[in-house]
């Protein structure tokens, strides 16, 4: 597997090299020690989740309040979808920005989400099934929700139709919005969490 940072510091790609043959093909998805050697620091899988949209189905931008932090691995187990990566680290010299991943069944492509960062997907297929590993369990009432038709952040969705959203995503506040009210963290604090939860391992 290769692991190669997207233009965000703190979100990765995952390449993995397969193996076909007769029945079909083989590849490694994730091993610990490779993404530990380009994160820094061990991650930890407390919890595993799947969601299942249809076609259109736009889900985030959703990030994690610090503490408790959920750091995340996102694959497309079927179906095909266009993932999005942003930063809503204030202070961050990428604050705002954001990066793009093809993801599908076939491929095997994963991203890494740190915390601070933001994810969204839009499903591209009927029955897309996408697997989250995430660092911590669920704790309700520590969800950060950021708008993902943001038009400051004008997000690349290709969309012909209005997306499918929960009321939820729908009413999230815009990214400036949410800073201007102190729902984020901030990069400083963010870096500081990093560093505790290598020290930690």
């Amino acid at each position: 597997m290769e692991v190669t940072q997207t233009v965000i510091p703190g979100a990765y790609r995952i390449t993995s090299r397969k193996w076909v043959d007769n029945r079909g093909c083989f590849y490694e998805a994730f091993r610990t020690e490779n993404l530990t050697e380009r994160i820094g620091r061990p991650f930890r899988i407390a919890q595993a989740n799947y969601s299942v949209s249809r076609r259109n189905v736009l889900r985030g931008i959703h990030g994690t309040t610090l503490p408790p932090g959920q750091e995340k691995l996102v694959t497309c187990v079927r179906g095909a979808v266009l993932d999005i990566v942003v930063d809503l680290r204030v202070g961050s010299p990428t604050f705002g920005c954001f990066d793009t991943t093809y993801q599908d069944a076939n491929s095997g492509v994963a991203v890494y989400v740190a915390d601070g960062i933001g994810h969204a997907f839009l499903a591209l297929s009927d029955d897309v099934c996408m697997n989250y590993l995430c660092s911590q369990p669920y704790q309700p009432g520590t969800m950060i929700e950021i708008d993902a038709l943001d038009p400051d952040l004008d997000l690349p969705w290709g969309l012909t139709e209005p997306p499918i959203m929960t009321d939820k995503d729908r009413r999230a506040p815009a990214l400036a919005e949410a800073a201007r009210a102190g729902l984020l963290p901030t990069y400083e604090e963010c870096l500081r969490f990093y560093a505790r939860s290598a020290v930690d391992a």
